[in-house]
């Protein structure tokens, strides 16, 4: 068996969760993909919003190599969270063309440079700014992992959809009335644990 080859293993894990992230909006209306459902604010569109300018800073300016076209949150970094939220005006279409370019223009960082090209992330504080392209793919697949697991969550709570990815599921072959009943075991175990801590 051939050794295995960091910078393509690493590579393959970034596919596969930003693939993940997307099937998350399939399907969904556009109130959907844009509804907040936790008190700070996530939703998916602005989950994908995010990640864009994760894919095109850390993979684009970081190793300058520009992306080339205008991203949808320039001219009002003043607003707060700009990237975390689709204005009326934007659509679904748009933002996701976009992190498809996005993530198509770091590939090709990726593709291009050895795994131990350097560069500086522009918004990291300057004694630990340089970096290797490594230690961003590293960074990525963390990064696009945590924000595909809150898509997770978002897209359970808006129509019960769950699951990895179409057709591997990676959850037991169960109906919703098992769901129920394991939710309402759950639920009776927590509020047991709850009455023992206050004895």
């Amino acid at each position: 068996m051939a050794a295995p080859d960091p910078k393509h293993t690493l590579h393959e894990y970034l596919r596969r969760v930003r693939q993940a992230l997307l099937w998350k909006l399939d399907g969904l209306s556009e109130y959907d993909v844009r509804r907040p459902l936790t008190p700070t604010g996530t939703n998916l569109l602005g989950l994908v919003k995010h990640l864009t300018a994760d894919e095109v800073g850390y993979f684009g300016d970081t190793f300058g190599r520009p992306f080339g076209e205008p991203v949808s949150w320039e001219g009002h970094e003043d607003e707060p969270n700009i990237e975390f939220w689709a204005a009326a005006e934007e659509s679904r279409e748009q933002i996701i063309g976009q992190y498809e370019r996005a993530c198509a223009h770091a590939d090709t960082t990726i593709d291009e440079l050895p795994a131990d090209a350097t560069g500086r992330v522009p918004w990291w504080p300057a004694e630990r700014n340089e970096v290797t392209l490594h230690q961003i793919l590293v960074h990525m697949v963390a990064e696009v992992s945590r924000h595909a697991g809150h898509a997770d969550i978002v897209r359970e709570l808006i129509d019960g959809t769950a699951g990895l990815a179409p057709g591997q599921e990676n959850l037991p072959e169960v109906g919703q009335e098992y769901w129920a009943q394991y939710r309402a075991s759950r639920e009776q175990a927590a509020s047991q644990a709850a009455g023992r801590q206050h004895r």
